[in-house]
């Protein structure tokens, strides 16, 4: 059974947790490297850089550099983390990843901060909308969003002890910790959170808080809502989508574009293999622009009243 906290809530971003997982993970397996493109403060690995330097790799604002160097470490047996920001590791090394990384199924992780709307002030340039789009589509790839700090912690761990290409995702903003400590995470597993019958909510990364909270207020009118934590999107699991389809209604919520995100990864399930009614919530197809986090959600209709209304309008 899932064990959430009670609000209100602790905040931190995921990437916070990273920084912390990898640290512990490095310190017991030697194996483990972290190659960085010259932001390890914001990315958080400075930490793992003083518990273990000999395991950590600096090649500057080079990410190509950083993805080739990584194909080569894995395949010495190592186990190379590359970090930098979800932008620059989604587009610029795309390239590099297909060729190097995916397409010899090298055991490479590609760990990014700041994805989606999250570095807000940062301005559109740095808000990543579409990169778990990128890789959903490359062969070989995982992709992964956990919800929150422990969620990512416990993510983190199992990329680092499966072999092959992964590509994990973290908030540069803090979001709202709503596991506990405890709780157990698998790739390509969804997490739920509430059994309904009426309408069934799916969403992942920094938005399962803001599904929770209107899942919440739905149960409080009446409806009876089924929750997914789907923090793998690649590979999406299956079985728990088509247990959503025999609901009828489903309501998708993600900070990435609508397009080839979550929403697309569900519909596909359910245009293959279900029947049901679908509705994406995510950013609308559009950059993003510089303005507080909160106000680039509403932007994009991200929002608890949106997903309430979105919700009530299927039933």
């Amino acid at each position: 059974m899932t064990v959430l906290n009670k609000a209100p809530y602790e905040q931190k971003a995921t990437r916070e947790a990273f920084g912390d997982e990898i640290a512990e993970l490095g310190k017991e397996n030697k194996n483990i490297m972290i190659v960085d493109a010259d932001i390890g403060g914001s990315c958080k690995t400075t930490k793992f850089m003083n518990a273990v330097p000999k395991q950590h790799i600096n090649v500057g604002i080079a990410e190509q550099n950083a993805a080739g160097l990584a194909a080569g470490l894995s395949t010495t047996g190592k186990i190379p983390f590359v970090s930098t920001y979800a932008v620059f590791g989604s587009l610029r090394m795309a390239e590099q990843i297909r060729q190097e990384v995916c397409y010899p199924n090298l055991n490479v992780k590609i760990a990014c901060s700041h994805g989606g709307l999250t570095p807000a002030n940062d301005g559109g340039s740095h808000q990543a909308i579409e990169d778990m789009g990128v890789y959903r589509t490359i062969p070989n790839m995982r992709v992964i969003m956990g919800a929150d700090y422990h969620a990512t912690r416990k993510l983190v761990k199992q990329a680092s002890e499966i072999y092959g290409p992964v590509y994990l995702r973290f908030t540069r903003d803090k979001v709202p910790v709503i596991y506990d400590e405890n709780e157990e995470f698998e790739i390509g597993k969804a997490k739920q959170l509430k059994a309904g019958s009426d309408v069934a909510i799916i969403a992942n990364g920094d938005t399962v808080c803001l599904a929770l909270e209107a899942a919440e207020i739905l149960e409080s009118k009446g409806v009876s809502v089924k929750l997914l934590d789907m923090h793998t999107i690649k590979p999406i699991d299956r079985e728990s989508i088509l247990e959503c389809t025999e609901i009828g209604r489903i309501v998708t919520v993600e900070d990435h574009n609508i397009l080839n995100g979550l929403g697309s990864a569900v519909s596909d399930v359910v245009a293959e293999e279900g029947n049901a009614k679908v509705r994406r919530i995510g950013v609308q197809d559009q950059f993003g622009e510089s303005a507080p986090y909160e106000k680039l959600l509403e932007i994009n209709g991200i929002t608890v009243e949106n997903i309430v209304n979105t919700a009530e309008g299927l039933l």
